[in-house]
């Protein structure tokens, strides 16, 4: 995502974020609300891979690990990191069994990739491949800063919102509406995520298609995303029910309940993102087969 498009997105979030603060304390309310979405926005861009990997309950993967798996994990995140032009990122595990992954940092040189022990169990490693490709895709358009930014703004907003029914705003003679604090609490949150939602499913299309670049194979990020949502759908993520605004990060939604392809959406149908990378499967020539420019080491282990 260009530069533009970042600056319009924190602007109209911050621009709502300032609202609401106006709605309930009048320009007072104002300026201390753009107080603290300019310090959360500072806070989250330098912040952005400690607090998201926080909340997802995410352990570095050390390089000295005696697990094999792991140790392949790293070893093959390093080699498309190496293809993409990229600085090798750290690389984290979540314990959870509901299969998926996400990319956070605020920059390339700082930037941490993140996958759940369901993705590396449920997975080939030609299929954990492709899906950390596409989560070095969001790295190198600079997509993980946007994401942090954006999901803390949101919460924020949700948060402030839910304080108009308590503290504002108030009519003319100073006397509280309930009714315009009501209005609040339930269309700020929902008008943040329409914008997390409309820009999370354009991002993912463009990190699909550089992703099954990176790797050498779409096919092997398709077959990875068939096999994530069915996983998701079956499993539960605690760390993303707990953290809903951060459930637009991972490649597929992790939250229960998701819709199709819609205005309310957070990501892209899987029919329809697996579509477009056998479009682009059939443009580069490939196959399901193993790609011969980036052919992952076999070691002993589950991924043997």
């Amino acid at each position: 995502m260009g530069t533009a498009k970042t600056f319009i997105l924190l602007a109209m979030l911050t621009a709502l974020f300032m609202g609401i603060g106006y709605l309930i304390g009048g320009a007072t309310g104002m300026l201390i609300a753009f107080g603290v979405a300019a310090a959360m926005n500072v806070f989250a861009w330098w912040n952005s891979d400690k607090i998201v990997l926080r909340m997802q309950g995410a352990q570095e993967v050390p390089l000295d690990t005696a697990n094999p798996m792991l140790r392949a994990f790293r070893q093959d995140v390093a080699r498309l990191a190496e293809r993409a032009g990229l600085p090798e990122p750290k690389v984290y595990i979540i314990d959870t069994p509901q299969p998926n992954a996400f990319a956070t940092g605020r920059d390339p040189n700082n930037a941490a990739v993140a996958a759940t022990t369901g993705l590396l169990s449920m997975l080939s490693r030609e299929e954990v491949a492709g899906v950390m490709a596409h989560e070095l895709a969001h790295v190198e358009h600079r997509d993980t800063l946007t994401m942090t930014v954006t999901a803390t703004l949101a919460g924020a907003i949700g948060m402030l919102a839910n304080f108009a029914m308590f503290f504002g705003p108030r009519d003319s003679e100073g006397r509280p509406n309930p009714i315009l604090g009501l209005a609040i609490m339930i269309l700020a949150p929902l008008a943040a995520g329409l914008v997390q939602m409309a820009i999370s499913r354009s991002r993912e299309y463009v990190a699909d298609a550089r992703g099954g670049e990176i790797c050498g194979n779409p096919l092997w990020l398709a077959s990875a995303l068939e096999k994530i949502e069915r996983g998701a759908r079956a499993q539960i993520n605690p760390y993303a029910e707990r953290s809903p605004a951060m459930a637009h990060m991972y490649i597929s939604n992790p939250l229960n309940g998701r819709g199709p392809d819609n205005f309310f959406s957070t990501h892209p149908s899987t029919a329809n993102r697996v579509e477009a990378l056998r479009r682009l499967a059939g443009e580069m020539g490939v196959t399901a087969s193993r790609a011969p420019d980036m052919a992952p080491r076999r070691t002993a282990g589950p991924w043997g």
